[in-house]
């Protein structure tokens, strides 16, 4: 789908504002830096749904008291290999980074490390986490649960959320493996776009009202899981382990039961819950061994034939060219993305953005 693209911003300047209206709302250098991290990432990479579209919302929800500015975060380590952090209604960014970084500190010292995070709220993109165990040389995996908006397989109403996964490998020579997926059948971002610019939307992965498949955006009420109407039992097993993993291991509500992250309560905590683990490949085979083995699969991977017109891509290439494209040419905003943060500058009395 193409993109309406009103203006371009660089990352640096984009970031600067990110900070400085999260610092307008009290929230400290830390969890701010955190933030901006998190949302540039995903929008460099071309995950705008879960990048630089996010602020408005989590000012609003900091506003009203739904997210905590200056939460008390507290870790407790209860095993060699595994931890618990309770992220305190605060920001989800920054409890994601922390609690990664404690299961790379523990991947380290036992060769695993799993986190499980309560009490938190919308993190952005799960591959944000798991890049970050990637860059410092590890496996890492990070899962979220998500309010409802998908059916269950044959369901007629929307039960689990769109409920990430992702998964991130280190390449010695390259940038890492990169995977980072709903496990629906497309992001709900997608028919909100759609409706907006009045395009029929792909078949078998939407339903109506009434569990009905439509491609029609506007009578579209929730996402079918990833495998469409016919497969759909796979999907909706993914987003299950989700749930397993983020809401029952750290105690918090899962998806069916948790407030919607768009509705009118913006006082009341969500109280989301991750799940994070971190593995050191050096823990099960020489170092030199897995680079070698990740590099061949990749190699061989890349070289496979491909369709007429299309290219065999691994998982994160396409990423890594769109952070590279928009590094040189900035980052694009629709005119909606413009007009919020003038909006934003204003109400903040933040540095507007420099557009081009």
């Amino acid at each position: 789908m193409t993109q309406d693209i009103a203006a371009r911003v660089s990352a640096e300047e984009l970031g600067r504002f990110m900070r400085e209206a999260l610092r307008r709302c009290d929230v400290d250098e830390t969890a701010a830096e955190a933030v901006a991290r998190a949302l540039l990432t995903a929008s460099r990479m071309g995950t705008d749904s879960h990048g630089l579209r996010l602020l408005p919302h989590y000012i609003r929800a900091l506003q009203g008291g739904r997210i905590q500015a200056r939460p008390a975060m507290r870790f407790t380590r209860r095993l060699p290999a595994t931890g618990y952090l309770d992220a305190g209604d605060g920001l989800g960014h920054p409890a994601g980074y922390q609690a990664i970084e404690r299961a790379i500190e523990m991947a380290e010292e036992t060769g695993m490390g799993a986190v499980a995070v309560g009490n938190s709220s919308h993190f952005g993109a799960a591959g944000c986490y798991a890049l970050e165990a990637a860059r410092r040389g590890y496996m890492g995996m990070a899962f979220c649960t998500a309010d409802a908006l998908v059916n269950l397989h044959d369901g007629t109403h929307a039960f689990h959320g769109t409920n990430p996964i992702a998964f991130a490998a280190p390449v010695a020579a390259g940038q890492p493996y990169l995977v980072d997926m709903a496990t629906s059948s497309i992001p709900w971002n997608r028919v909100q776009q759609y409706r907006a610019i009045d395009r029929t939307l792909p078949s078998n992965v939407v339903v109506d009202d009434r569990g009905g498949l439509t491609t029609d955006p506007h009578t579209a009420a929730s996402l079918l899981p990833l495998g469409g109407a016919d497969f759909g039992f796979k999907g909706a097993a993914l987003a299950g382990m989700v749930e397993v993993l983020s809401a029952s291991l750290s105690g918090m509500l899962h998806g069916f039961r948790l407030l919607p992250m768009l509705g009118e309560d913006m006082h009341t905590p969500r109280g989301i819950g991750h799940f994070f683990l971190v593995m050191n490949p050096g823990a099960f085979v020489e170092r030199e061994v897995y680079e070698r083995a990740i590099a061949a699969y990749l190699e061989d991977l890349r070289a496979q034939p491909a369709v007429e017109g299309r290219e065999v891509l691994a998982p994160g290439d396409r990423e890594w060219r769109c952070q590279a494209q928009r590094d040189a040419e900035g980052i694009p905003l629709d005119s909606a993305n413009v007009a919020a943060y003038r909006q934003l500058a204003e109400a903040l009395d933040v540095e507007p953005l420099p557009l081009t």
